[in-house]
């Protein structure tokens, strides 16, 4: 019995694999920081903010956004996992 190893095949899927690696990273990196410019804009005051908590409603709902989407590829990755 012959092992044969598709090394085009492995290829594609280490490149794709690094890719969506570093797309979801840098899309939580993006929510995180987000969040820090809302705190940083709550802490100085900034007027437009709409919430009891304080800073720019929007830089919240492009968080919870990056986030979501995030946690929507991991649940792919999860179900391509367990797909029989």
């Amino acid at each position: 019995m012959s092992l044969h190893i598709k090394w085009n095949a492995l290829a594609q899927t280490a490149g794709i694999s690094f890719g969506v690696t570093v797309a979801v990273v840098a899309v939580f990196a993006l929510g995180i920081l987000a969040l820090s410019r809302r705190e940083a804009a709550a802490g100085t005051g900034e007027a437009g903010t709409g919430t009891a908590g304080g800073g720019k409603p929007a830089l919240l709902v492009g968080a919870y956004a990056c986030f979501a989407v995030c946690a929507a590829a991991v649940v792919y990755g999860l179900v391509l996992i367990a797909a029989p």
